[in-house]
């Protein structure tokens, strides 16, 4: 059987979970189409926009099974570029992406806005316009001990969060995120045990007693000091500047949605959000104009049930792929592939992230076996089995840029 090249922008992965979409767009462009097929569905939306800090971000990507056992990034690739020409072209950005917000939410639904003291100011004023300053609940302090120390001023160790309600009917579960006492926070109460064996700490202020039992759950106040930061070896790291922490955003989405809520990031960068989202039973709506974006996103995501819709790669290479049949399944193999000179010197299989073998149904690619590159599994498989259905055989290469490209399996002389 022959090899033969079909574009496709567009794939329906059939996994586990809840749902899920992601888009690989800008939010002018795309902003009419998510109001019309999402405005007030969303639950709860987390936007962690660019901070308007005049630098381009960068991924550090690993390539081939060497490097990825070694921990040594041989490519660096953009991410995103938070330069703009002014302070007026970066707020006019956020209040198109905050009005957009706001149109996506459900009446009961809520907002968290992840920024840091450059902008803090001018957002929380838009933020009181756009969604009404009597709908504000908390400006969150995630304070953290990572990165260098100032000599000229303190040293800035944390971010803020806006958290806002569409409306006074808002949805928000505190029980949903309990957090372990802090013993150093019990210590000026008087410790007591009660006829049950139970400990129990008391404090007396306004002529009352209050009560608290060292076995019952705290709760997180207004500033998250027990979210760390990720470290340069943290395995959660994808190498996609400025991620933010899964328990950060599990957080968010456990206090503020239910199970099958749909939770949205316009912003979704390495795509935490989606991550946490998905993991807890929650439907996901993911936006990024990043190509980088969009590719460690859907690595994250594999293996579970969603929808990608990005504009088709522009890919200069040849991929070697052949295709044995059995009883009830097809084996698809990975053969070679061959990456154009000027893009980098990769021998054969080092040159791909990630690979699917599945079937093309009209402009759909539906996979049905994945495979990609991770610490622990840093070996490429070079064969996957999918069963034999309906549709053209079909395999898609991801490549170390984050290009995907589509080939089709076709009878000899098609």
């Amino acid at each position: 059987m022959q090899v033969w090249r079909c574009d496709c922008a567009r794939e329906v992965h059939l996994g586990s979970g809840a749902g899920g979409l992601l888009l690989q767009r800008s939010l002018p462009e795309c902003a009419d189409e998510l109001l019309r097929r999402f405005g007030g569905q969303v639950q709860t939306i987390y936007l962690d926009p660019p901070f308007n800090t005049g630098e381009r971000f960068d991924m550090k990507m690993r390539v081939g099974e060497a490097d990825w056992r070694s921990s040594r990034a041989r490519l660096t690739l953009p991410a995103y570029d938070d330069r703009w020409p002014s302070e007026t072209a970066y707020l006019d950005m956020m209040r198109g992406a905050l009005t957009l917000a706001h149109g996506l939410l459900r009446e009961d639904g809520t907002i968290f806005l992840h920024i840091d003291a450059r902008m803090h100011a001018h957002l929380r004023l838009m933020m009181d316009e756009i969604f009404g300053a009597e709908h504000f609940l908390n400006e969150i302090i995630w304070a953290y001990q990572t990165g260098g120390r100032a000599l000229k001023h303190f040293s800035r160790k944390h971010d803020i969060i806006l958290f806002y309600a569409k409306s006074r009917k808002y949805f928000f579960n505190i029980r949903a995120v309990p957090v372990p006492r802090a013993e150093n926070r019990s210590n000026h109460m008087r410790r007591c045990v009660d006829a049950d064996g139970r400990t129990y700490r008391t404090i007396r202020s306004g002529g009352r007693e209050y009560v608290y039992y060292d076995d019952e759950p705290a709760y997180p106040g207004d500033v998250w000091d027990d979210v760390s930061h990720l470290q340069q070896k943290d395995p959660q790291r994808t190498g996609y500047d400025t991620q933010k922490p899964f328990k950060l955003l599990e957080r968010i989405v456990l206090c503020a949605s239910r199970p099958g809520d749909l939770v949205c990031d316009l912003f979704c960068g390495s795509g935490t959000t989606l991550d946490a989202a998905a993991r807890n039973g929650r439907r996901f709506l993911g936006v990024d104009r990043s190509l980088t974006a969009q590719t460690v996103s859907r690595k994250r995501l594999l293996g579970c049930k969603m929808e990608l819709e990005a504009p088709p790669s522009d890919v200069k290479a040849r991929v070697f792929a052949s295709m044995a049949v059995g009883i009830g399944f097809y084996t698809v193999h990975l053969d070679g592939y061959e990456i154009e000179p000027e893009r980098g010197n990769f021998e054969g299989l080092d040159a791909v992230d990630q690979w699917s073998a599945g079937f093309l149904r009209g402009d759909a690619f539906h996979p049905y076996a994945n495979a990609a590159r991770s610490k622990q599994r840093p070996r490429l498989p070079d064969a996957l089995e999918i069963p034999v259905l309906s549709g053209t055989p079909c395999l898609e290469t991801v490549d170390v840029f984050g290009r995907r490209a589509y080939h089709c399996f076709a009878q000899q002389g098609r």
